[in-house]
């Protein structure tokens, strides 16, 4: 019998591969397919064989049994990126305007918040930090205004939002994301403005 020339019959068989192909031989034989002598040759063969190349000879002559092969590989399953969050707008509620201060303190934001149409925080000898990747944004542009006076602010932003720096550094200074790769045409956006005297303003992506 001619040998299969598949790379993958070259593999190395297991002990149930050749359990498998003798339980077919048996019931090949129990059907009158095969004759006892040469059901003793076959389970020979079966128990010795070393490759998938040496199994299947030994049953692809019996009707209803496909040649024997190694088992096709199972490709992996395709990964799915997550999604990409986005802030929510959600002009319902809330106010227009608010204010935050941070005297010699600190003032915070974080979690599912809403950011209103303009927020203004002052920070004196002071920080404060805004975290609006689960924000919900008052309309599609919302503005913070962050005057630092020997303080500073700290900005989280998703990666998806846009941030349009317009703040003023007087010995201190205003910094936020250069890359907008990852922002869509209609991502909402965050205008961050102001004045940092002697301190700083730093917007930053995180996912």
């Amino acid at each position: 019998m001619e040998q299969p020339h598949d790379p993958a019959s070259r593999m190395r068989v297991s002990d149930a591969d050749r359990e498998q192909v003798a339980e077919m031989l048996r019931t090949a034989a129990g059907e009158g397919r095969i004759d006892t002598d040469e059901l003793d040759e076959r389970l020979g063969a079966a128990y010795s064989a070393k490759t998938f190349a040496d199994l299947a000879p030994l049953v692809e002559d019996l009707p209803g049994t496909p040649p024997y092969a190694p088992p096709l590989p199972v490709s992996p399953a395709p990964t799915t990126q997550p999604a990409q969050r986005t802030n929510a707008i959600d002009p319902r509620g809330g106010r227009q305007s608010e204010t935050g201060v941070a005297i010699m303190s600190g003032y915070e934001r974080r979690g599912d918040w809403l950011v209103p149409q303009h927020l203004t925080v002052t920070a004196v000898m002071g920080g404060a930090h805004l975290d609006t990747r689960r924000a919900r944004f008052s309309g599609p542009e919302v503005t913070i205004t962050v005057n630092a006076v020997m303080g500073g602010a700290e900005i989280v932003v998703a990666p998806t939002t846009r941030v349009v720096m317009e703040g003023i550094g007087i010995m201190g200074g205003f910094s936020g994301p250069r890359d907008d790769s990852e922002v869509r045409p209609d991502a909402p956006t965050l205008r961050v403005k102001g004045v940092a005297f002697w301190g700083g303003v730093t917007v930053s992506r995180k996912e």
